[in-house]
């Protein structure tokens, strides 16, 4: 009962919910605790697919310590699931991996194909990207499971993570390999629609629909325009008809990106405006898909040249990244409370093992005291003498540990909320500190003069490089992580307004090494603040008849897995620039947080870090060098 009222969630929330509640009322009145774990395990991945942490939280809890005191193996497995679900969906990946590989093991021991084809998939998504030896063997493994199981709906779980594998392992000129693929996805599609009454996972349908579509665009030029379409006009029907938002909110952007490409911007802004009108037609609002949606109406006005239209829908796109970006932080502190929780309950359950053996031994003590009544009053003393003294000593022992465990419990509550904290403050700190107010000020100064000098074209031009350059500081702090290709962009922004500012009194140079990926991805934001020294004390003291030079060079160190970023200036120097600095009222904030960040680095990347030297002026010329060693993040 309580699988059939699982299989319902898609089609009818309601009635899936009240059959796994009956099923659970049954199995209570029936005392059958096996029956009791798997039903809580059910209502636990319910929850997770209605987005309810609390209740998700509550019935993977109760399921898995239920399940401790039932040796069965298959009643463990359901409960390992639910809580190795519930720690995938707070973010806590190394304890979502222990619970899943513990549950995949137990379904192997049932011989549960269907489950453990399933739960093999989702073992390779959390190996992604960091081993993909271990993506691929987890992939195969699952569709093995799914060929023994002959379930139409397990065999699409295990295709789509052998999928996911085959495109993240792509060769963009590899031919053969792309044809591999796409033959791949064509099976599994044919799979998902000859048994589409089968597969109560909808969502894995329209992924499968998304995923050929996605394929096609990576393919040769031009694309099967015809198929990708069909594609994705299935993945929005999906969606549309289960409510399945991230599979709506990728299928117009996929299908928006491709118009925009092709320069059919007119049916690009009619389909995102269609996106955004649908959204607003619902009972909820997702914040999250009217930004993208916003943000690519931008993209197209950028294109169309139409900058009024533009202004409309970047003041939109602000509204909705804002509140976007709230309810992420808000989610992120929720996942921190849930993980906090979670803790806490597993430390509540053996302060209660510690109780319940406590009590156990006192009463073990009595019925010692009674026996030894029966042989005789001296020998009684005697003994209770002893035991008492033994028990007491064991009770003193046992409330010690329970004293051990609060204060473990605060410690940890304390450390939680502080390293948040921590790093909230430093998120801000670093906000502030890229964007300069003698630069803003002096940058829309420019712009303002061009417009009064009547030199509309240029204004236009660096007002876009301005607004840009904003867009990425905001958006990029937010980030963990960025790709060397939109650091580059950034920072050619930040430093062509530079120009502007210094009334393009010197030049620069950016030059990547042939190894150097320029798609790796390293933390935002750390090269930007050394930018700003070079310019405010090196090249804006320098004498009028030299011409400023800002050399930037990148080179990958494969042993330290790290970026190696020099920076190079023809200014006056660390000497001449400190002797300024007596009377110079402009503070560089933002290295000494990037000093911060990096150092917080070092713990996991030693080499993390930068020097900054006086340049030879008999060989080298004047000036500075500042080498940063930037870890490249997998």
């Amino acid at each position: 009962m309580a699988a059939e009222g699982y299989a319902k969630r898609f089609s009818d929330t309601v009635s899936s919910i009240n059959i796994q509640k009956k099923a659970l009322a049954l199995a209570q009145k029936n005392k059958n605790k096996g029956d009791e774990v798997i039903c809580y395990a059910y209502l636990a991945l319910t929850q997770r697919r209605l987005l309810h942490l609390k209740e998700f939280m509550h019935y993977a809890d109760t399921a898995f310590y239920l399940s401790q005191n039932v040796n069965k193996i298959r009643v463990k497995a359901h409960a390992y699931t639910a809580m190795g679900c519930l720690k995938s969906y707070i973010d806590d990946k190394p304890q979502a991996l222990n619970y899943l590989l513990e549950a995949y093991t137990l379904f192997s021991k049932a011989n549960a194909n269907d489950q453990c084809a399933k739960i093999a998939s989702d073992i390779s998504y959390l190996f992604s990207p960091a081993s993909p030896e271990k993506v691929e063997k987890y992939a195969k493994e699952a569709m093995i499971h799914a060929q023994k199981s002959g379930d139409p709906e397990s065999e699409l779980y295990a295709r789509l993570a052998m999928g996911g594998f085959l495109t993240d392992n792509l060769d963009a000129n590899g031919m053969e390999e792309w044809l591999k693929a796409l033959h791949f996805f064509v099976e599994t599609v044919s799979l998902a629609e000859k048994n589409a009454d089968k597969i109560v996972s909808k969502s894995n349908i329209g992924i499968a629909y998304l995923n050929l579509a996605d394929l096609y665009t990576k393919g040769p030029k031009p694309i099967d325009e015809k198929a990708f379409l069909l594609n994705l006009e299935k993945a929005t029907a999906i969606a549309k008809k289960y409510n399945i938002k991230i599979i709506y909110r990728s299928a117009i952007g996929l299908k928006g990106f491709y118009l925009t490409q092709k320069g059919d911007y007119a049916k690009a802004e009619l389909l995102f405006i269609e996106g955004i009108n649908y959204q607003k037609s619902l009972p909820y609002t997702d914040n999250y898909l009217f930004a993208a949606f916003y943000k690519s109406l931008k993209d197209v006005a950028i294109k169309r040249k139409d900058y009024q239209a533009y202004y409309g829908y970047d003041t939109l796109f602000d509204k909705y990244t804002q509140l976007k970006y709230k309810e992420s932080t808000q989610s992120q502190l929720q996942n921190a409370d849930a993980r906090y929780e979670s803790a806490k309950k597993a430390e509540r359950i053996k302060q209660l093992e510690f109780e319940k053996e406590l009590e156990q031994k006192n009463k073990l003590l009595g019925y010692g005291i009674a026996g030894v009544l029966l042989i005789g009053l001296v020998f009684m003393f005697r003994s209770y003498h002893y035991r008492q003294r033994y028990y007491q000593n064991r009770e003193d022992f046992l409330q010690q540990e329970q004293a051990n465990n609060e204060l473990k419990m605060q410690l940890m509550e304390k450390e939680t909320i502080e390293n948040l904290a921590a790093r909230l403050s430093l998120e801000r700190r670093l906000l502030r500190s890229q964007m300069d107010p003698h630069f803003i000020f002096n940058a829309l100064g420019n712009i303002q003069s061009m417009i009064l000098q009547k030199d509309t074209l240029p204004a236009v031009s660096y007002l876009n490089k301005f607004a840009k350059l904003t867009r990425q500081v905001l958006e990029q702090s937010r980030k963990e992580t960025i790709s060397l290709d939109e650091e580059i962009s950034t920072l050619k922004n930040y430093i062509e307004l530079q120009q502007l500012r210094l009334n393009n009194g010197f030049d620069y140079v950016i030059e990547c090494d042939e190894n150097v990926e320029t798609d790796v991805l390293i933390p935002p934001l750390l090269i930007q603040p050394f930018i700003e020294n070079a310019v405010e004390h090196g090249l804006k003291p320098q004498e009028n008849s030299v011409r400023g030079l800002i050399e930037i060079y990148f080179k990958e160190d494969e042993t330290q897995q790290s970026l190696i970023c020099t920076i190079k200036d023809n200014g006056i120097g660390l000497a001449a620039s400190r002797k300024l600095k007596i009377n110079d009222t402009h503070q560089s904030l933002s290295t000494t947080i990037t000093d911060e960040r990096l150092s917080k680095m070092q713990r996991e990347n030693p080499n993390a870090g930068f020097t900054v030297t006086e340049r030879d002026g008999e060989t080298d010329g004047n000036g500075c060098i500042v080498i940063i060693n930037i870890p490249i993040l997998i």
